[in-house]
């Protein structure tokens, strides 16, 4: 057996499409302070007394829509990710999600009766953000310092900027930019605004600094939104797309709090009246195609383009289990052995 293990892991989804399950998901990722990052007894009655009585049942008639016959979409594209890396890779991949199941405890139990002493922790998410990429890492290094303090854990950092990454990002993409199109639009998962002034330790760049996205500053290293225009900016200039063929936008928020923005509902709304009739839409800040990417833009994003009087739209897929992925991931989980 070996000591060495690649841990994967992705957000997470319901069991199954019903609503007990999908409340019981729910209650579990929204209980998560780095995600509703509120004083306690006032998250549980936000969570207890709005969202849980009826959120749950929407959310399950949106996860029947993109539920296939092997189960949810993210956990089987994660587990067939885990696959294929361990045809590349001679340690162990193991895969855990940070909410529902697999579990990241028993995915370090697996590990440590395996007799797991170094581990190469990826959390499936290219950009820094406290409700993705910080709470996996915490929720890992909480379990092994529980379960199995002796392991050694080194952390992949977020890879936005990595040229290998953004190359296969590009591969990825490619044949859905062959067609004619007007317009090209990245759509990334929304934060709260708070969120960078939480994440900004110098709380002198993030929303104070002009133009902050773009003027360095070791805040970027932990700034979600630096990350997803610094992961736009080297695609479009990979790819060779013009300035003014594309633009940048943030979905899937919650609650009446200020979110990043333009939001993506409102521009899909927007871009028709301003003459681009055929959109493509990429989904960066997702490694797996999921609820967000299927049904939010896939299916309610497209019927609210072409109700905004839009021809043709095209949801590109995400990495998935693209080749040129496989092969970043594979690489990456070489150079630490090679540490």
């Amino acid at each position: 057996m070996s000591e060495n293990a690649v841990l994967l892991v992705n957000l997470g989804s319901p069991d199954s499409t019903s609503t007990a399950d999908v409340r019981r998901y729910l209650k579990e990722f929204l209980s998560d302070d780095r995600v509703l990052d509120t004083w306690k007894p006032l998250q549980q009655f936000v969570l207890n007394c709005f969202i849980l009585p009826t959120r749950p049942k929407r959310s399950a008639e949106a996860y029947q829509k993109v539920w296939t016959e092997e189960g949810s979409p993210l956990i089987v594209t994660s587990k067939n990710l885990q696959k294929l890396l361990q045809e590349k890779i001679e340690p162990t991949v193991e895969l855990a999600m940070r909410y529902g199941s697999p579990s990241i405890p028993e995915a370090i139990d697996r590990m440590k009766a395996n007799g797991v002493k170094n581990v190469f922790l990826v959390p499936l998410y290219p950009h820094y953000a406290m409700s993705s990429y910080e709470t996996v890492v915490v929720k890992v290094m909480e379990e092994v310092a529980a379960k199995a303090p002796e392991m050694k854990v080194t952390t992949q950092q977020p890879f936005y900027n990595d040229p290998a990454y953004i190359e296969a990002l590009y591969k990825s993409a490619k044949p859905y930019l062959e067609d004619e199109y007007d317009h090209l639009l990245f759509s990334y998962h929304g934060i709260p605004e708070r969120h960078l002034n939480k994440a900004d330790s110098s709380k002198a760049h993030c929303n104070v600094v002009k133009d902050c996205c773009t003027t360095c500053s070791p805040a970027h290293s932990t700034c979600y939104k630096h990350q997803c225009v610094k992961t736009t900016e080297l695609f479009v200039k990979r790819a060779g797309i013009p300035e003014g063929k594309w633009s940048i936008s943030f979905q899937s928020r919650l609650g009446r709090e200020p979110w990043l923005t333009p939001y993506t509902d409102h521009v899909l709304e927007e871009l028709p009246e301003k003459g681009k009739k055929k959109l493509v839409v990429m989904t960066p800040a997702f490694v797996s195609d999921c609820l967000e990417t299927l049904e939010e833009i896939a299916m309610e994003g497209k019927e609210e383009f072409l109700e905004a009087g839009g021809e043709k739209f095209t949801a590109v897929p995400c990495m998935n289990e693209h080749p040129a992925w496989i092969q970043f991931m594979a690489d990456k989980s070489l150079e630490w052995l090679n540490q």
